[in-house]
This record gives C-alpha cells, structure tokens and sequence, in this order.
C-alpha cells in the first residue's frame, strides 16, 4: 500500500491525490487538526461525500466544543485540509487518508487567530520576510513512556493515580509466573540491550509505521528511566512541517502502543524519583544553502548570528516556558538539583545548560543549537514558533546571552564563587506571569495575536493552575494528616 505523497520532494498535486485513492481503493477521508492545547481532533467522511472544493471552501464543526476555540454563540467554524499533509491512515480497517488543516472563520473567510498551525506558518513567513533567513530547520527529540497499565481518578473525596510496567524496576519481586529479571534499574534505563530493553521489538513497529507515514524516523532506543521510557528520533526538517510530523509521530506511538494491549504517554514527569520526558528542541537557520550559525572561528563553531540567536532564546526563555513547558506536571520534571535544563545559560556539549551546542562532528550542515527545557505536553506548532520568534528577536536586537559555562553548573554552584545564574520558573503559574510580561516579541506581524496570547493565560490559569491548586495532594496526607 501506498501510504503516503508528501515529504518525498515534490509538490503534492490533485492529480497525486487522485492516484493514490485509486490505488488504495479509499472508502473514507479523515480530517484531523490540533486543538489550542496540540491535541488531534478529527471527522471522518465517506468517499463520495468529499471533493476538491473542501480545500478552499472547508467543512463546518462545531468550534464551541474545542479547547480553546470559539464560545457557543459564535460556534461555526471551517476546517481546511493541506493537501502536502496527506497519509493513509494506518490504524483504520476501511482504507482511509488522513490531512492535517488548517481553521477558517466562515464569516471573515480569514484563517482562525487561534489557528496554532498558520501561527507556526505565519513565524515562517516572519523569518523570510526579514531576510534573516529563507530557512529554519527543526529536530525535536520526543520522549515517551510506555505503560502496561494507568489508572487514575479526582473526586471530592478521594484522588489517585496508579502506574505500572513490566520493566519497573519495582517489580523485581513481584510474581510473574515466572519473573525473568531484566528490568532496567531506577535511572538505569539508558541504552540497555534486549531482554534488558523489552521494548525494542516495539519500537522497531512504531518506526516502521512512523515512515510508512512520511515521518523521517533516524533511530529508536530506551531512554534513562525505568519503567519504559524510550525515543525515536526524527530527522529535521521545516518548522511547519516538523509541527505536521509531531502531531503525526504522538498519533502513531499512542496507537501502535494501543494495538499491542500498552499504553503511551508523553506526560512530561509520570514517575516519582526517575527521570521526566522532555522534548529538546534542536534549530538552525539556513540562507541559500549554508548553515547561518556555523563559524570555525567561533566558540563551539558557532557564529555571530547564532549567539544572537542563543541570546534571544535565554533572554525571553521564562516566557517560552508558557508554551514549552505548558503544564503543571512540566515543573515535577524542572527541578533545581536533578540534572534538569533549567540553567539559563548556554554551553558546549554540557546537558544541565538549557541550550546545548552538540559537538558530535565538526560539520558545518550539523551545527546546530539544542534547547532543553521544552518538553512533549506542547502545542508543537506554538513551541516551535515561540523558539524561533525569541531567537529571531535576539538577532534583530542583536541580544548578548551570559558568558557560557562548560563546567558541572551543579558543582559550580557549591564553590563560594559561584557565578550568579538566572533558572526557568518553578511553576506554570511563573511561566504564565513571565509571558504575559514578555510577549511583545511573539507579536511582530501579528506571528502570534494577542487573542491567542490572552485565551492562552486564561485557560491555563483557569483549567490548569486553579484545577491543581484547589486540591488536596497525595503527599499532603502523609505529611499533615496527623498534624
């Protein structure tokens, strides 16, 4: 089966559409496309239901009973497909193509200001108009736990949550009739081989559908934690398109996890004591061809241009945490003392620095900066934009980052002359108050609107914040119970 057109190089057209429906008999044709928060919302439709007028003209939805959209009296809402989006979708029993879309406002015919994709299409078009750059290249490096079992629930008298695996390394004793061993140790996970790693046969599925999709997958391995954590890496491509491949990758491992009786979650900090799931975050910018932030003369190899960029990055990266770290389960994960990118600072080749330099080859098409502190609970369309309106902000203004540290920042901390460095916010709650401080940057060319900005703030504040704050916790009963 020919499951997909696009990301091989050319121009997806009609034509290749029609072909591919052809050949793969296709009886449906699924819309899908992001919420505010990034989660995948779809409609399906028969065959002889669908037409190519559907990709200037839309079909209607009910945008009042989407996350963040519109309220109930101004509730109808278009969604658009793009047609460069198109794959088969794997996991349907009768043959159907998936795309991507975009949202019109039926009134204004317009594209929706809480659209999260034509954001990220919008910071693209940014870049290029500015001559900065005619490209920005992104790798995000999404990692996930898989689960054999989750169970949680909040009620007024009673909250929980229960997670297991059969790699926890807290199940060594349990009886399994007969318990093998080979569970990976409490931050032990990393890089182990079968039957250590149970997981790789998996991955190895997940991979194979990923490219059956388009999505360029690199490698898969276990990562640090117990318990299943693992990552595939992808190949970086455009920023839109890297958005377009996040959302298609989070889909393919839920489901594939699905189909084999597991469960995936990209949950920053799901486990108490082990490593969280981030999402670093690798950019370069590119212009006819060469590598902007490539210079051997520089520090790592880096060019003016870049350390601008970095200097961006670090100045604004408290509120870019509103959008890349968006969660109030993303501050388990950055915490002072565990290794955490929380250092605003940048670095060669050192991982508690928020931006790392990867040192890996000398090459000047692999230079590149990473970004550590984001994390997989992200609207990617809205991270990536964010990153690239903050880097490109410090070249306009030509922002100095701090002097970089090369040194072990958690055993510079403990000598008496201990530089004075600045962290990320300890909360979502910071977070949101640091972007509703500093957001100007995100509003040139109305890249991100102050419509979005504001509903942005206030559900979070409302949804998330307060739905924490006003509830008991697990942890209060053991230490205040018998108080």
């Amino acid at each position: 089966m020919n499951n997909t057109l696009s990301g091989n190089g050319h121009k997806v057209t009609l034509r290749d559409l029609h072909r591919l429906i052809q050949e793969n008999e296709i009886r449906f044709v699924d819309f899908k496309f992001a919420d505010l928060l990034g989660s995948l919302q779809h409609i399906t439709l028969p065959i002889d239901k669908f037409d190519d007028n559907m990709f200037i003209n839309g079909i209607g939805f009910d945008g009042s009973s989407i996350r963040g959209f519109q309220l109930i009296h101004e509730s109808d809402m278009l969604i658009r497909p793009v047609l460069d989006t198109m794959f088969v979708d794997p996991f349907m029993d009768d043959p159907t193509i998936s795309f991507l879309c975009n949202i019109k406002d039926p009134i204004t015919q317009k594209i929706y200001s809480r659209d999260t994709r034509a954001v990220a299409e919008r910071a693209e078009l940014f870049l290029e108009a500015n001559r900065i750059a005619d490209k920005a290249f992104f790798g995000p490096e999404l990692e996930f736990f898989i689960f054999d079992e989750i169970r949680y629930d909040q009620k007024i008298n009673e909250g929980f949550y229960f997670v297991d695996s059969v790699e926890g390394s807290w199940n060594t004793g349990r009886k399994e009739n007969p318990n093998l061993g080979y569970k990976p140790k409490a931050k032990g996970g990393y890089f182990p081989s079968p039957p250590v790693d149970s997981y790789q046969n998996l991955r190895s599925k997940m991979v194979r559908v990923l490219m059956d999709v388009g999505v360029d997958a690199e490698l898969h391995h276990h990562e640090v934690a117990s318990g299943g954590q693992s990552e595939i890496g992808i190949r970086f491509n455009t920023m839109v398109f890297q958005g377009d491949q996040a959302l298609k990758y989070k889909y393919i491992i839920k489901n594939v996890a699905s189909r084999f009786g597991k469960t995936a979650t990209f949950m920053p900090k799901p486990m108490f004591m082990d490593n969280g799931s981030g999402m670093h975050v690798h950019v370069s910018l590119w212009k006819n061809g060469s590598n902007l932030f490539y210079d051997p003369k520089g520090y790592a190899e880096l060019s003016e241009t870049a350390i601008h960029f970095i200097g961006g990055l670090l100045r604004h990266a408290p509120a870019l945490c509103a959008f890349c770290a968006p969660t109030t389960n993303s501050y388990r994960r950055l915490v002072p003392g565990f290794e955490a990118p929380i250092n605003l600072v940048y670095s060669q080749r050192n991982r508690s620095a928020c931006v790392r330099i990867p040192m890996y080859t000398g090459s000047e098409k692999a230079k590149r900066l990473e970004f550590r502190t984001p994390d997989s609970s992200s609207n990617p369309y809205l991270a990536f934009a964010a990153i690239l309106m903050a880097g490109i902000d410090g070249v306009l203004e030509n922002i100095e980052p701090p002097a970089p540290i090369d040194e072990d920042i958690y055993e510079l901390m403990h000598r008496p002359d201990a530089p004075s460095i600045e962290n990320t916010p300890g909360s979502l709650e910071e977070a949101l108050d640091a972007l509703e401080a500093d957001h100007v940057f995100l509003l040139r060319d109305q890249v991100f609107t102050q419509d979005l900005i504001q509903v942005w703030l206030d559900y979070k504040r409302e949804k998330e914040v307060d739905y924490i704050r006003l509830r008991p916790h697990p942890g209060e009963f053991a230490l205040y119970y018998d108080v």
